[in-house]
């Protein structure tokens, strides 16, 4: 009997023995796609793309900055012996507040004009309302009145010379100048 159980053990003890020195199977990686179509080998050196890179960044701010710096300084238009703002006005203001927004510490001021109709004292009130029409529809949407400054100036600084009506048009306006925080704009 000792032999049998000796058979036995060695019938059990030699699988199990080579199972466990089986190796595991490598695994297979997939073959490499070749590509189909013809590109340009990457280059070994992108500081160059990084610099066009950066450099067309810099570009894109400095336009953006720009066009912020030109959207706050458009004119805005009146009609004839109005203060109301026309829609082409409110549009014109509506960029302002983006800029005014982007721009806490941005301070401007807003110069009412009017044509040469009128006396010198009609087309200074007329002119001051026309200012703090403008002024007030910004703070009506959110901009400090600490910010904003008027002037008027009447018929005493005509943009357009002549006595038509085209010339009155482009007089009735309302501009706009940037008196703090314009070195640090930033576009909106």
């Amino acid at each position: 009997m000792p032999r049998l159980s000796r058979v036995a053990v060695l019938l059990v003890a030699v699988p199990l023995a080579l199972s466990a020195c089986k190796k595991k199977p490598a695994a297979v990686e997939p073959e490499p796609q070749i590509p189909t179509t013809t590109a340009t080998p990457p280059s070994t050196n992108n500081t160059a793309d990084d610099d066009a890179a950066r450099l067309a960044a810099a570009e894109a701010v400095r336009k953006a900055i720009e066009a912020a710096r030109s959207a706050l300084l458009e004119t805005i238009f009146y009609d004839y012996d109005s203060d109301e703002l026309r829609s082409d006005a409110r549009a014109t203001l509506d960029a302002k507040l983006r800029v005014l927004n982007a721009n806490p510490l941005l301070r401007i001021r807003i110069e009412g004009h009017c044509d040469e109709r009128g006396t010198d004292q009609y087309n200074l009130a007329l002119g001051r309302r026309r200012a703090a029409q403008a002024k007030q529809y910004l703070l009506d949407r959110g901009i400090d009145a600490s910010r904003i400054e008027t002037v008027s100036y009447g018929r005493e600084r005509p943009v357009v010379q002549g006595s038509t009506e085209e010339a009155f048009a482009q007089n009735r306006r309302g501009e706009f100048q940037i008196i703090a925080g314009g070195d640090e704009l930033k576009a909106p």
